[in-house]
């Protein structure tokens, strides 16, 4: 009897839990923020509807834009006030929770997955490394140049940081430290970056080159140069590559071709990366992020203020959204309803 008994009381406990996950389950849905670099807002879309809900004011051309692992809050930097600002939105309300000011001109930021650090660049040559709890900056970390774009490693262990300017290099600060303990040198200035989530591969955009450039992390160095397969059309108009990012299945590669407003997707997973697709957006673009489950890439359709939204296994672009002026920096955020 007693056996039957806890057979029947796990049974009932697994189905609980079960039930239990499928509710809270049930209360998380996500949305895309985008940043307007031309205005002073960022517009929140419905991912399930690809409606715009909200938009929040800011202040003067909002850039950069991050969330912690557990996207309880976004940070966003204001690049038109001087200094500039950091900003806290808390995304189940998209309200401002809070503000403080930063280097000049902030630009694309990144946050420890556990939401304790950011690291902010800031046009007078420093990184901002901000204690995100205390709202206050520890440090400031030099690394000349024009501080520009931001990612850390998956383990929260390493930020890489991408100035622009003569240093043509992705210099690696250790988060426990807030030292420089290595870089990664590249052929010209250096643009959007993007990692692997194993931490091994480095991708740069930089000028000169319609395409990326990859880098071994291990080894410290450039590995491959891979420039896009452009018709000859294109070829007869200037352009550059602005907007990266690594697919969620980590088997492709996406990157924004800027004045001829197509998105490049490569194979990564061979020796040296194959491009695969050419997609139109049919205006000038500037960044992309995917869905958490990679389906769906975003492209920020500066040139229309508007978001374009592709089907991934098509490579097809399915709906476009209203955003502000010269939408820029965009992030889909998972979000848990209380």
């Amino acid at each position: 009897m007693t056996r039957h008994l806890s057979a029947f009381l796990f049974v009932s406990f697994c189905v609980w839990a079960i039930a239990a996950a499928d509710a809270l389950a049930g209360k998380v849905h996500q949305k895309l923020y985008v940043t307007n670099s031309a205005g002073d807002d960022v517009t929140v879309i419905d991912v399930a509807t690809n409606k715009p809900i909200t938009t929040i004011q800011v202040g003067p051309h909002p850039h950069g834009i991050a969330v912690p692992a557990a996207e309880d809050f976004i940070l966003v930097t204001i690049e038109g006030k001087k200094p500039g600002d950091l900003v806290w939105i808390d995304p189940r309300t998209d309200r401002i929770v809070q503000r403080m000011e930063v280097g000049p001109e902030p630009n694309q930021l990144a946050v420890t997955p556990d939401g304790k650090i950011a690291y902010v660049p800031c046009s007078d040559g420093y990184w901002d490394i901000v204690d995100v709890h205390g709202a206050k900056v520890v440090k400031r970390l030099f690394t000349g140049g024009r501080p520009h774009n931001t990612l850390c490693s998956p383990d929260g262990k390493y930020m890489y940081l991408a100035p622009m300017g003569d240093i043509k290099k992705v210099l690696i600060a250790d988060t426990s430290t807030h030292k420089i303990v290595g870089t990664i040198p590249f052929s010209n200035v250096v643009r959007p970056i993007a990692l692997t989530a194993d931490g091994k591969r480095l991708f740069a955009e930089v000028d000169g080159l319609i395409g990326f450039e990859a880098a071994d992390i291990a080894q410290r160095k450039m590995v491959h140069r891979v420039a896009a397969e452009l018709p000859e059309a294109q070829r007869k108009i200037a352009s550059r590559s602005h907007g990266l990012g690594v697919r969620p299945d980590q088997k492709e590669l996406w990157e924004c071709d800027v004045e001829h407003g197509d998105v490049h997707v490569y194979d990564i997973t061979g020796d040296r990366p194959q491009q695969i697709a050419a997609i139109p957006i049919g205006t000038r673009i500037y960044w992309l992020t995917f869905s958490p489950d990679g389906q769906t890439c975003y492209v920020a359709a500066r040139g229309r203020n508007a978001v374009a939204v592709v089907d991934t296994a098509t490579k097809k672009v399915t709906a476009r959204i209203a955003a502000g002026q010269e939408p820029k920096r965009l992030l889909v955020v998972r979000v848990t309803e209380e």
